[in-house]
């Protein structure tokens, strides 16, 4: 899918449903769609979305072992009301290993040591998953809202770095409409959750940004 039909694709879906995207992307994956997931707040509409269009979609989850008890309590609460295959990648070496040989987890005071944690902990785990998955479309929840770095992204786009379309369905919607989709299908929430490779909300992990690829690689 070259550029110019990806940018017409982007101009349909301003007024098309995230369901509808979804349908659009299943379709797309013919049988290689993938999902992936970290259990964050509002992470349920997206794995609802997906599991009506295809109730089988593998859920890529990097489990880098330092969520928050809620968190676990959450993943294993949606994998039994909607029936998740959720795939879990973990990372090669464990939190208590990790702690043991390079101290507490870096804070924003220390961007290379958070990028370096990235790395080791979500970025190469995700990496592997995604090469033994060899998705043809990645489903997401990203969100414009969430970041800075995420607005100036779309809802499809290709990946290169994986060879993958990737789509993001929910892209458009506000944190009020998440809420209102989650109320409508009785899906939970989960708001103790933290992503120890983020440290703030508005910086990235790197999954979704370039520096990501180069550093999962030297992990």
């Amino acid at each position: 899918m070259n550029p110019e039909e990806i940018s017409q694709i982007n101009a349909r879906f301003l007024s098309a449903s995230p369901a509808e995207i979804v349908q659009w992307a299943v379709s797309q994956g013919a049988g290689r769609g993938v999902v992936s997931t970290n259990f964050r707040p509002y992470e349920a509409v997206v794995l609802h979305l997906c599991t009506q269009a295809q109730p089988d979609i593998p859920v890529l989850w990097v489990d880098h072992g330092y969520n928050r008890p809620a968190t676990y309590r959450h993943a294993e609460d949606l994998r039994r009301r909607l029936g998740l295959d959720i795939k879990p990648f973990l990372p090669r070496m464990t939190a208590a290993h990790r702690d043991a040989i390079h101290g507490p987890i870096p804070d924003t005071s220390d961007e290379e040591g958070l990028k370096k944690f990235s790395a080791i902990m979500k970025l190469e785990p995700f990496q592997r998953g995604m090469r033994e998955l060899a998705p043809a479309v990645w489903i997401t929840a990203l969100r414009k809202v969430q970041n800075p770095n995420r607005a100036g992204l779309d809802v499809v786009s290709y990946d290169t770095h994986f060879n993958t379309l990737k789509v993001s369905p929910v892209f458009h919607w506000s944190d009020i409409d998440m809420e209102a989709y989650l109320g409508k299908h009785n899906l939970p929430n989960e708001w103790d959750y933290f992503d120890p490779a983020k440290a703030d909300e508005k910086r990235e992990c790197g999954l979704h940004a370039a520096w990501g690829r180069k550093a999962a690689g030297e992990a």
